[in-house]
């Protein structure tokens, strides 16, 4: 087992260490046993992978997102230029009919 130094979140700190005492075991063991169970199964890691990459994403994740996101709002915006566009010439070529027949 590693050692590792964590914050606790105030709201589950006295909660976890009340855990500890109640059993007669040290943090260190609710914490490592709160993990094992917590990721005890393949969909659970999944889950909370998943949750991680959302909430916290890799380094260089972050910016390709963004990146992807930008590209996205450009094709939207170019789609509704193309077809405000269209909706132009259509509306021309309409008045333009018009204007020919006698």
């Amino acid at each position: 087992m590693t050692k590792v130094t964590v914050s606790l979140p105030s709201k589950w700190e006295p909660f976890l260490k009340g855990l500890a005492e109640d059993h007669e075991i040290d943090l260190n063991k609710v914490i490592s046993e709160l993990c094992a169970w917590a990721f005890s199964n393949s969909e659970s890691k999944r889950q909370f992978e998943t949750w991680l990459d959302d909430a916290f994403p890799p380094k260089g994740n972050a910016e390709d997102k963004e990146k992807i996101a930008d590209e996205d709002i450009s094709e939207v915006e170019e789609e509704q230029e193309d077809e405000a566009e269209e909706e132009l010439h259509e509306d021309r070529d309409y008045s333009e009919d018009r204007e020919l027949k006698p």
